[in-house]
């Protein structure tokens, strides 16, 4: 970031391909100077002339003066600007050739090319916006389900931000109360008392708490539960794989085995996202590329959040269904959330379906994968164990990664060591940890971040945005 502000950016901020119009973007300290070389308005006035945030009908040529397009062109004037700095955006016909050569004229005229994110990178350094709000910016442009676009337009206008600036507000109060009796004794200051520290503790704790959680719905809903589909073969895992899908992803067939490696999809279910994986069927084969496969299964397993336990519901149990049993059982104890499929029920039942609920805990599910009508079942019964639909109806901040997760975290657990401490060791000692718990918060928004984080956030953006 050490040229941060004094370079002039530029990049083609929509898809490269063919279109009616496509948007050139120059931000920085020279955009006026260097746009006025290239760019003639058809008012004849010089474009530094033209007023902020409006438009107008101008010439675009290349350095040596042939024109090359009629644009419309807008100019924002620092501060006032997405970038905080001066900033001119021309939108031209979406020709990949047309853009390439009034980029090229940016680049002659004096600016460089922009970096991946450097335009919302330059907003977060301007204090444009938070991190979380820049965070938002690409889960807006990589939204796939509706819940996702809702919950970072929500982040994008500042509910993280704002609930962060509650707790950090909250914190605050509490440690300045203490140390100012501390550090001026002769004041005759109000002095806080525990009790009404602890409150102010729990108040805070209790908030942090709810943020924390929130992420298991921003998880689902952003990001995407990785899902694995478990079982023994022939059970009808790729069935229900290309049910989920919407389309034939994986190989049908009544051969067992069929399915020897791991594939992958990433499903909409209703509002929120599944990374899907269809594993080969669990069982003892002399097959060197089928027992690889399994293997791989066994793997996906270990990282799965989400199970979908598939047995044949028209078979009796094997010795093949035990180990599925077993297997899917020591991961619901880990903590992986578990939904157990009895696939074929319009067939006769043969299968022990209480001794599977006996040994999983939790009771299974009646399912047909040739049933287009079964995918809205299961979708319900997945976002029943994830989606939180107050929180995306209702104003709450919702955390939509990882990232702010771990900080959230962090923050929470200072606040419950302050608790502790209050009791044992005394007030000085519990700000302590508040304040640590303020560093945290610090981490999730911005205030208090390291270069190397800003640069791994942003280097998931596009160029030009």
């Amino acid at each position: 970031m050490s040229d941060m502000f004094t370079s002039t950016i530029a990049a083609v901020s929509t898809p490269r391909g063919k279109g009616g119009i496509a948007v050139i973007r120059i931000s920085g300290p020279d955009a006026l100077s260097i746009c006025e070389k290239f760019i003639h308005p058809k008012s004849r006035k010089p474009l530094s002339s033209v007023p902020a945030n409006t438009a107008v009908l101008a010439l675009v040529s290349d350095p040596s003066g042939e024109t090359l397009d009629e644009a419309i062109v807008i100019v924002f004037r620092a501060p006032h600007s997405y970038t905080g700095e001066d900033t001119v955006e021309i939108s031209c016909h979406g020709g990949i050739l047309l853009t390439e050569e009034i980029l090229s004229s940016a680049f002659v005229c004096g600016a460089v090319p922009a970096g991946p994110g450097e335009f919302t990178r330059r907003a977060f350094a301007a204090g444009k916006l938070s991190l979380s709000e820049a965070e938002a910016v690409i889960g807006v442009i990589e939204a796939q389900t509706h819940a996702a676009l809702k919950l970072s337009r929500k982040n994008m206008e500042g509910a993280v931000r704002r609930r962060t600036d509650e707790i950090n507000a909250i914190l605050g109060a509490l440690i300045s109360s203490v140390y100012a009796v501390i550090d001026f004794p002769d004041e005759d200051l109000a002095e806080m008392t525990k009790e009404e520290l602890r409150e102010g503790i729990l108040r805070a704790k209790a908030m942090l708490e709810t943020l924390s959680s929130s992420y298991r719905t921003g998880h689902a809903v952003c990001e995407g539960i990785r899902t694995v589909i478990f079982g023994k073969p022939n059970t009808g895992k790729s069935t229900i794989l290309n049910l989920l899908a919407g389309k034939d992803r994986a190989i049908v067939t009544d051969i067992a085995g069929t399915t020897r490696d791991v594939i992958c999809e990433t499903v909409v279910a209703g509002e929120v996202l599944l990374r899907l994986f269809d594993t080969a069927g669990i069982r003892e084969s002399a097959d060197a590329v089928e027992r690889l496969g399994v293997t791989k299964s066994m793997e996906a397993l270990d990282e799965a959040e989400l199970i979908l336990a598939v047995f044949d519901a028209s078979r009796p149990l094997e010795r093949e269904d035990e180990e599925v049993l077993s297997r899917v059982r020591s991961r619901a104890e880990e903590g992986a959330q578990l939904i157990v499929i009895m696939n074929k029920s319009d067939l006769p039942g043969k299968a022990d379906v209480s001794a599977i609920q006996k040994r999983l805990g939790t009771a299974p599910f009646p399912f047909c994968a040739k049933d287009p009508a079964g995918r809205t079942s299961l979708v319900s019964r997945i976002e029943g164990l994830w989606k939180d639909g107050s929180l995306l109806q209702g104003g709450e901040a919702v955390i939509a990664n990882a990232r702010q997760f771990s900080a959230a975290e962090k923050a929470l657990s200072h606040v419950s060591e302050a608790l502790l401490a209050l009791d044992a060791l005394g007030p000085d000692i519990a700000c302590t940890e508040l304040e640590a718990a303020m560093a945290s918060l610090g981490e999730l928004d911005g205030r208090q971040v390291t270069e190397e984080i800003v640069d791994q956030i942003f280097h998931h953006f596009c160029v030009g945005k």
